[in-house]
């Protein structure tokens, strides 16, 4: 026994990469949870409307400190107001008036129960509408994100463990010999895996708007290609970390850390507007962030193009980076001891 435990304590300490993890991903979880893991709202950016912008407002008033006003127009209407929320540029917007009106942005749906919570104490001359999730379902708000979540799962797991197990029968020095580029070999490699992935898309999205009765107020088209766009990032991140491993278990243990950053931090299931600015910075680097906002735009708001650019364009360009470090990396793999060896394999 004595002699099993020195044995399992050397090969622990040459296995640097499973150290660190074992050390990191303890800290990691317990900071992530610990700054992210909340549902208290303490910024809620607020939209003050109409020609009585300047006077008290009674709801605004009531905690200055939580509604953070991020536009004032003394001539806007409702329908300003509405575009605001749609347009994600505010989630409460106050028009001015008699009388006055608080729209709220259901699909936040915790900064909606605050305001509603506050809302409750005004006088009768407030009135409250929320909007594109009218009913506060927490459904409506979870299956767009978990449609990311089951294609971030499928996408980088499974495909991570492409070019390891190549790696681990050997056969990726015929790899190297064959007449194709690096860019093509993954391209081949992940193709089955994209496809398996769109079916997974498709199937899953039946099955939400089906069984949980999730409305779907927008464009096909835009599901389709903010669906494509979040695949391809996901697989990219797959090729790329199979390219780093040296083993299976190494391979899952990266597709893990690269998946529980993007579920707790992406506005999934925590609100960003409860996370701290040192925290929430990490959410605009994840590709999962922007595709959450794209399917609660499309099923729930109906948002048109223009509303959406900034979180499309960001997953090409993500998609564009990530299958550029894979086909470098996966370069690097193969030249030049990999190509000479197979080269002269061959020969023999």
């Amino acid at each position: 026994m004595k002699a099993m435990i020195l044995k399992e304590f050397r090969q622990l300490r040459r296995d640097r990469r499973t150290v660190a993890m074992l050390v990191a991903i303890p800290i990691v979880l317990l900071t992530v949870f610990g700054y992210a893991a909340s549902f208290d709202i303490e910024r809620i950016p607020t939209a003050v409307l109409g020609p009585a912008v300047g006077t008290t407002n009674p709801l605004v008033d009531t905690q200055p400190d939580v509604f953070e006003i991020v536009h004032v127009d003394p001539a806007g209407t409702a329908d300003d107001a509405h575009d605001l929320l749609r347009d994600g540029k505010a989630i409460i917007a106050v028009v001015t008036g008699t009388p006055t009106t608080v729209y709220v942005d259901g699909t936040e749906i915790f900064a909606a129960q605050s305001a509603l919570r506050q809302a409750g104490s005004l006088p009768d001359g407030v009135r409250v509408e929320v909007l594109f999730n009218p009913e506060l379902s927490t459904a409506n708000i979870m299956v767009p994100g978990l449609i990311g979540f089951v294609l971030l799962a499928v996408g980088t797991i499974i495909t991570s463990l492409g070019v390891v197990k190549e790696r681990a029968e050997g056969t990726i020095e015929q790899l190297a010999v064959l007449p194709l580029k690096p860019r093509d070999v993954i391209l081949g490699k992940i193709a089955p895996y994209f496809l398996v992935g769109v079916l997974d898309l498709v199937l899953i999205t039946v099955v939400g708007l089906l069984l949980f009765d999730v409305p779907f107020r927008g464009s096909i088209l835009m599901f389709a290609v903010g669906g494509l766009l979040f695949l391809f990032v996901a697989l990219g991140f797959g090729v790329l970390i199979s390219t780093v491993s040296q083993s299976q278990g190494e391979a899952i243990q990266l597709a893990i850390m690269v998946m529980v950053p993007q579920i707790l931090l992406s506005g999934m299931i925590f609100p960003l507007t409860s996370m701290p600015l040192g925290v929430r910075w990490i959410s605009y680097c994840l590709p999962l962030t922007y595709f959450v906002q794209i399917m609660r735009g499309v099923f729930l708001k109906a948002a048109p193009f223009a509303s959406l650019t900034i979180p499309y364009l960001i997953l090409t360009l993500m998609a564009v980076a990530v299958f550029a470090l894979a086909v470098l990396r996966f370069r690097r793999d193969l030249a030049p001891t990999g190509r000479r060896g197979a080269a002269e394999e061959v020969a023999a």
